[in-house]
């Protein structure tokens, strides 16, 4: 099958548009974040249009007067293509496209193709390219008519693959044909994963999912609490400050000093007006945050809008089911936010993670929500079953040992699994 091809950008200069909805009070930031998602795949943003409506005009999105403005501050700032702040349907497309005679792109068809560029693992492309071909079904007449001006690109790889380009003999057979293929690989994938959540689950290791809005600073989050306790560099997650940094699922054991261990998992960062399609492709990634004994929700407490942002990630993680999970709100960023920290308050705290300050105040609090099941007591072991001694100065917290006449004296504290398993050797 052919390839998608990346929409070629690295030279473009575009106009934005959208729409204010009834007063919608979070709009001016909509406009700003449609702006970043621009400049993250190096689109020059020469302009902006807005307009006020009741509701998007069916036909254009925008009021077809409105049309006339765009086309006339288009030429005049040499752009060469127009993007909406809105998932634009098939027919709006090829309106919008005939009148303003150049390419659009909607903000679905943006945030698509950034994942399409910043997908490494074989999962992520796969779930990025069901995304990418589920939005194009429907809208391949229109692409068929903007496709013959823009022209080529280069094929090859999948990371040179967008939402926005394709050959035209890329006929709907064809994409429905691969998107059950993809359907089929993602299954086992799935299955696959659900295998290594079986053996966690019987291995009974907590596991803490982060989850939180793109560039929050989940993977700064995760490689300071990493490096707080000594972990190989090689086993740090990538993180930089742009939006979607990292798209993988990642999983780490994090092994405190007293032979405690969990799981920390960090997921891909939400975004506001998220493409469903890729809610749902990226369903089975998600999954890990489902199956946490903990959610940390990381939120950038510096930016004006951070509520909106917890608001936008609560309705997302709800979407794919993430629901009644114990959660505590790690409130990033503080230094920059002028507010006293590290402070930690219940459920909530407020740290810098890029600072490393207040990150053992979260361990504290993690411990206490996912060990609140460890027991401290004293077992007296006879000497024949050194194995079991062995186990627990393994898994658990050995707070002080002695030699007995009849054997071997524990003060631990351990898991209460371990505590009823070894019950036998409990000693008042």
């Amino acid at each position: 099958m052919d390839k998608i091809k990346e929409v070629d950008v690295l030279q473009e200069k575009a106009i934005l548009v959208g729409v204010n909805l009834r007063n919608d009070a979070h709009f001016d930031y909509s406009m700003e974040e449609l702006e970043n998602l621009a400049e993250a795949l190096n689109v020059e943003v020469v302009g902006t249009v807005t307009q006020n409506l009741e509701r998007v005009t069916s036909s254009h999105y925008v009021g077809t007067g409105k049309i006339v403005e765009i086309k006339n501050f288009y030429d005049e700032a040499q752009a060469n293509l127009v993007i909406f702040n809105d998932e634009l349907s098939p027919s709006q497309i090829r309106n919008l496209e005939r009148d303003l005679e150049t390419k659009v792109i909607d903000r679905t068809m943006l945030i698509l193709d950034i994942f399409g560029r910043r997908a490494k693992t074989r999962e992520a492309q796969m779930q990025v390219e069901l995304a990418q071909l589920q939005y194009m079904l429907p809208r391949l007449v229109g692409l068929h008519a903007s496709l013959s001006r823009q022209g080529g690109g280069t094929g090859g790889g999948f990371k040179n693959r967008g939402a926005g380009e394709t050959k035209l003999e890329l006929d709907r057979r064809k994409i429905e044909d691969q998107i059950s293929k993809i359907k089929r690989d993602l299954e086992q994938v799935k299955e696959q994963r659900e295998t290594q959540r079986k053996q966690r689950r019987k291995n009974a290791i907590p596991v803490v999912s982060i989850v939180g809005y793109t560039n929050a600073g989940k993977s700064t989050i995760m490689n300071q609490l990493l490096a707080q306790i000594g972990q190989e560099e090689h086993k740090q997650v990538f993180e930089k400050d742009m939006l979607f940094a990292t798209l993988e699922t990642s999983v780490r054991q994090i092994e405190l000093p007293d032979k405690k261990s969990f799981l920390l998992t960090d997921t891909v960062g939400f975004v506001s007006k998220l493409p469903h399609h890729l809610v749902k492709a990226f369903r089975s990634t998600l999954e890990e945050a489902r199956d946490a004994d903990l959610l940390l929700h990381v939120v950038d407490v510096s930016n004006p809008e951070y509520r909106f942002m917890m608001d936008v990630t609560n309705e997302t993680l709800k979407a794919v089911e993430v629901e009644d999970i114990p959660t505590i709100y790690v409130y990033n960023k503080a230094d920059l936010a002028n507010v006293p920290y590290p402070v930690n308050s219940g459920d909530n705290i407020w740290i810098s993670a890029k600072q490393g300050v207040g990150l053992t105040d979260l361990i504290q609090i993690v411990r206490q929500h996912i060990f609140s099941d460890y027991v401290t007591c004293k077992m007296l072991i006879p000497y024949e079953q050194g194995n079991v001694v062995s186990y627990l100065n393994e898994n658990a917290a050995i707070h002080s040992t002695e030699y007995e006449e009849t054997g071997t004296l524990l003060a631990l504290e351990v898991k209460e699994a371990d505590y009823t398993k070894y019950q036998q050797y409990v000693i008042k």
